[in-house]
C-alpha cells in the first residue's frame, strides 16, 4: 500500500511544515509518505532548503516592520500594528496600568502611544494608540484561516532588548476553550505581546506566557498565545470603546526552581489549589517535582485524579519539553512513558488540563527497564516500546495520529526500527539530532502487511526522535515499536 501523491517535494514539504521539520540538506526532496528511496542529488536538496528558507526570509521581512517594543515605565515588551493609523496591540502584564509610552519601530522611529484599553475578565491584552501626526504605518494582518496542531509558528519580539528577534517553531496543542496556544518557538522576556506568526506572515496569536526553569528566566520551549478569535473580540471592544480602563494582572512567568525531589517507586499524594503554583495566562494549578534520570533508562510517570482533568509535562535537563499528556493513564488520569535522552536531573510539572481546576492526585515515577548503554550488544534492544494511537493524540495535516520517540545513538550505529500493530497500518518517520527527516517506511514488505521498518546507520551522534504514525485517518489502536 502506497499514498498516491502526485508531486513528491510538495508532498514533503507539506508533511515538514505539518510537524515543524527542516528538510534534510543532504538529500533531494522525496515523499515522505512513500516508501523511502533517498537520493544524493544535492540540487534538489537545495531548492528544498532554499525554498524553507524563503519561507522564514519572507515571513520576517513582511511582518518585523509592524513589530514593535514598548517601554512602559519599569517594563518592556513588544507589540503588533494593526491598523495603519498606529492601533497597537499587546499584553496587559507589558503595560501594567501605565497610561502612556514609548513605542520604537523597527526602522527607529519613536511614538508616545496612549493605553487606551485593557482584556476584561482578566485577558492579558491591552490596546495602544500612537500619536503619528498623521503617519501611515506598517500594519500586521489578522488570520482568517484556522490554526493546526503541527503548522509551522514564526515569532518576532525583543527579548532582552534585542529588538527585531525572529524565533521559529511550531503549534504544539491548541486549547480552544482558554483561547491558547502552545508553541515552542522560542519566547523569552521582552517578547510577550509580540506576534505569533503563520507562514503568510498574518497574526495568529499574541505571544503572553513562557514556562522558565527559574535559571535566567529563558524559554524552555513552552510557550503560550492568546489566539486570534479573542484577539479578534478584544479589537471589536476596542472600536466600540466597550474595553476594561485598568488591568491587575500579575507576573506571568512561573518559576519552576521549587521542584520535590520524587523517588522511583514512591507514589506521593498532592494537592492542586490556591497555594500551588499558578499558571496565570490561564490560572490552572500545578506542582513541580524532579528526578535523577539516566540516558537510555525507559520511565513511566503517571498522575492519577479523581477530582480534577490530570495534565502531566516532562522536561529534560536542559529545561526543554520532552513529553506531555492528557488522558493516556484513561478517564481523567495522565501517563508519560518515555525512554530519557540524557543522563541528569528532570522536571515533572503535575498541572491541571482546565483553568482553576483543584483537588488531590496521585503522582508516581516508575522505571520500565534500566539504562541502557548506546551502543548494545548485537541483538539487544536500544528501545522496545509499547504505544496506542487515539483519539487526542498528536495529528498531522491528513488527520493521521502520531506519538514520538526518542533514543541515543552514535556516529556509524547500524540500527533497526520497526513498529508492529494488529490494529492498524503503521508508518515510521525518523529524524535526525537537528529535528531532519533522514529515513521513512510504510511497509516491511512492500504492501504486504500492516508493519513498518527502517535500517539504517546513524549519520552522527546525538538523540534522534522517531515519528511513529499511522499511515492514514483511520488509523489507531495498539502498537510496538523497536529499536535494536
Amino acid at each position: 500500500m502506497s499514498r498516491q501523491i502526485l508531486t513528491p517535494p510538495a508532498a514533503l514539504l507539506a508533511f515538514s511544515t505539518a510537524i515543524g521539520l527542516q528538510i534534510a540538506s543532504g538529500f533531494a526532496p522525496v515523499d515522505l509518505l512513500q516508501p523511502h528511496r533517498w537520493s544524493s542529488g544535492q540540487p534538489n536538496a537545495a531548492l528544498a532548503q532554499d525554498s524553507d528558507e524563503s519561507i522564514s526570509i519572507q515571513v520576517y521581512e513582511q511582518a518585523s516592520p509592524a513589530v514593535v517594543a514598548i517601554r512602559a515605565g519599569e517594563g518592556s515588551g513588544s507589540g503588533s500594528i494593526v491598523t495603519a493609523d498606529g492601533l497597537v496591540i499587546t499584553n496587559a502584564h507589558v503595560i501594567d496600568d501605565v497610561s502612556v509610552v514609548t513605542v520604537r519601530l523597527a526602522d527607529g522611529r519613536e511614538f508616545q502611544g496612549d493605553v487606551i484599553g485593557y482584556g476584561s475578565d482578566g485577558q492579558d491584552l491591552a490596546a495602544i494608540q500612537l500619536r503619528t501626526q498623521g503617519e501611515t504605518l506598517p500594519t500586521i494582518p489578522v488570520a482568517t484561516s484556522p490554526v493546526r496542531v503541527g503548522q509551522r509558528a514564526f515569532a518576532i519580539g525583543s527579548p532582552f532588548g534585542l529588538q527585531g528577534t525572529f524565533t521559529v517553531g511550531i503549534v504544539s496543542r491548541l486549547d480552544r476553550d482558554r483561547g491558547l496556544i502552545q508553541t515552542d518557538a522560542a519566547s523569552n522576556p521582552g517578547n510577550s505581546g509580540g506576534p505569533l506568526l503563520n507562514s503568510a506572515g498574518e497574526l495568529i496569536g499574541v505571544n503572553t506566557s513562557i514556562f522558565t526553569n527559574g535559571q535566567g528566566g529563558g524559554s524552555i520551549g513552552i510557550g503560550f498565545a492568546i489566539t486570534t478569535s479573542e484577539v479578534r473580540d478584544f479589537l471589536v471592544a476596542v472600536e466600540e470603546g466597550n474595553t476594561a480602563q485598568s488591568s491587575t494582572l500579575a507576573s506571568n512567568r512561573p518559576d519552576l526552581s521549587n521542584a520535590e525531589p520524587l523517588a522511583f517507586g514512591r507514589s506521593v499524594q498532592g494537592r492542586l489549589d490556591d497555594g500551588s503554583n499558578v499558571l496565570p495566562v490561564d490560572s490552572s494549578y500545578f506542582d513541580v517535582y524532579s528526578f535523577e534520570g539516566q540516558a537510555g533508562q525507559e520511565i513511566s510517570i503517571d498522575m492519577i485524579s479523581s477530582e480534577f482533568n490530570a495534565y502531566l509535562i516532562l522536561l529534560t535537563p536542559e529545561g526543554l519539553n520532552l513529553e506531555q499528556d492528557n488522558d493516556s493513564g484513561g478517564a481523567s488520569n495522565a501517563r508519560v512513558t518515555v525512554q530519557l535522552p540524557d543522563d541528569g536531573t528532570y522536571l515533572i510539572l503535575a498541572n491541571s488540563f482546565e483553568s482553576g481546576e483543584t483537588g488531590s492526585y496521585q503522582l508516581q515515577i516508575t522505571e520500565a527497564s534500566p539504562a541502557i548503554a548506546s551502543q548494545p550488544a548485537s541483538g539487544s534492544y536500544i528501545l522496545d516500546q509499547p504505544g496506542t494511537l487515539a483519539p487526542g493524540d498528536n495529528t498531522l495535516g491528513d488527520g493521521s495520529l502520531f506519538d514520538t520517540h526518542t533514543f541515543s545513538g552514535e556516529a556509524g550505529q547500524p540500527v533497526v526500527i520497526t513498529m508492529e500493530s494488529p490494529d492498524f497500518d503503521t508508518f515510521l518517520v525518523l529524524l535526525d539530532p537537528s529535528g531532519e527527516p533522514i529515513a521513512d517506511n510504510d511497509d516491511i514488505v512492500a504492501g504486504s502487511n500492516l508493519n513498518s521498518q527502517i535500517q539504517i546507520a546513524l549519520p552522527q551522534s546525538g538523540v534522534y526522535r522517531i515519528i511513529a504514525n499511522a499511515f492514514d485517518a483511520s488509523g489507531r489502536g495498539r502498537y510496538r515499536l523497536t529499536v535494536r
